[in-house]
């Protein structure tokens, strides 16, 4: 079993992205390599050695576009993480875990009332748990919410790290649309990070039909094997003619082009644009992808649909020991949309995902 360490070792913004007014432009913030001190842990806490932790776009925002974290820098970032305990609450040491991305604090009336996954008094690694993330060493974090893993057999612990966030926030996404047996479903960038992950869980929910959208043709390609009955192709078309697409597929197989299940992944305002031109009788719009976008609609429209747009956040931890049997089993392949790296190389890595969205998550494996 691992040892406790003396110090914690990180990679820390220690200064964020900054943005000028007169040029217009946004300089990105800065990563060192620190170290800092072991916490004394408090009743209900543990001590996780951190095997893996993914890089989400949600932590590309903080570093390169300003998005504000709760937690001013010097900051760790990163909040998908899989790892073991090795100090704290003896009943977890020892225990190989998922931490999850969101731990409300399970005593306001938001957490009461089911709601917690958006608590606002919630701890999320790498945003409002002080100075700690997961692109380090080690991470105090409260032992209630933790995941355990078990009869992982061949996949790697590292591997894990993206339950934490991009297969559990689709599940939480699916659960706010109430996704049933026999649903239609469309999945506006579903070559994505999060996207590739809400297909699968949609088709694993039983979903009937699940409509993929997006940019990139190879990706599309993959997300036909793994949940998507049919793909479109949004490079240079606009809502209208991706719309139009849509429908003929419908009309082609003898489907409704009411009542469907639509996630919105991206967090673009094209995608958005789309998501809302698919909008009709009875359909439900889940809006997964955070962006600062402003896009134009007649909100009449909804009414006039008897529909609803609906927001949701992250995944309440009640949730992970379903996500992480899915993956187990099967229905969820995590395999085929996980690379890792070493920790050693997040400045490269933060400025290629940034650049290009990758062919899959890229999860940093400590190596200091």
């Amino acid at each position: 079993m691992a040892s406790v360490p003396d110090k914690i070792l990180t990679w820390q913004m220690v200064q964020p992205a900054t943005f000028n007014k007169e040029t217009k432009e946004t300089t990105p913030g800065k990563i060192e390599k620190k170290e800092l001190p072991v916490p004394d842990l408090k009743p209900g806490e543990v001590l996780v050695e951190v095997a893996g932790c993914g890089v989400c776009h949600t932590d590309l925002g903080y570093f390169f576009d300003g998005v504000p974290t709760v937690s001013k820098p010097p900051l760790t970032l990163g909040h998908e993480i899989s790892g073991t305990v090795v100090a704290g609450d003896e009943s977890w040491v020892g225990k190989e875990v998922i931490i999850p991305a969101v731990m409300p604090d399970r005593t306001c009336i938001m957490c009461k009332t089911g709601r917690g996954n958006r608590c606002l008094g919630q701890k999320m690694p790498g945003n409002s748990l002080g100075v700690y993330g997961g692109f380090s060493s080690h991470i105090p974090v409260p032992s209630i919410d933790l995941c355990e893993v078990r009869n992982r057999e061949d996949i790697p612990l590292a591997h894990l790290a993206v339950v934490a966030d991009a297969a559990t926030t689709p599940y939480q996404a699916a659960k706010r649309a109430d996704l049933q047996p026999g649903d239609n479903v469309v999945v506006i960038g579903i070559t994505g990070g999060v996207g590739q992950y809400m297909g699968q869980v949609a088709k694993a929910l039983g979903a009937k039909t699940v409509v993929g959208i997006a940019r990139n043709q190879e990706k599309l390609e993959r997300a036909l094997k793994f949940g998507a009955d049919f793909c479109i192709n949004s490079t240079d078309k606009d809502a209208r003619a991706v719309t139009g697409e849509w429908r003929d597929y419908c009309k082609k197989n003898g489907l409704p082009t009411f009542g469907w299940k639509i996630f919105e992944v991206t967090g673009s305002k094209p995608g958005q644009e789309i998501a809302l031109s698919l909008v009709s009788f009875i359909s439900k719009l889940v809006v997964v992808g955070f962006g600062l976008a402003k896009t134009e609609y007649a909100l009449g429209r909804i009414m006039a649909f008897d529909a609803d747009i609906l927001g949701t956040w992250g995944c309440l931890p009640e949730y992970y020991p379903v996500v992480l049997d899915m993956v187990l089993s099967g229905r969820i392949n995590i395999e085929e949309f996980v690379q890792t790296r070493p920790m050693s190389t997040i400045v490269e890595t933060f400025e290629e995902a940034h650049k290009t969205s990758p062919m899959k998550r890229i999860v940093l494996t400590p190596d200091f």
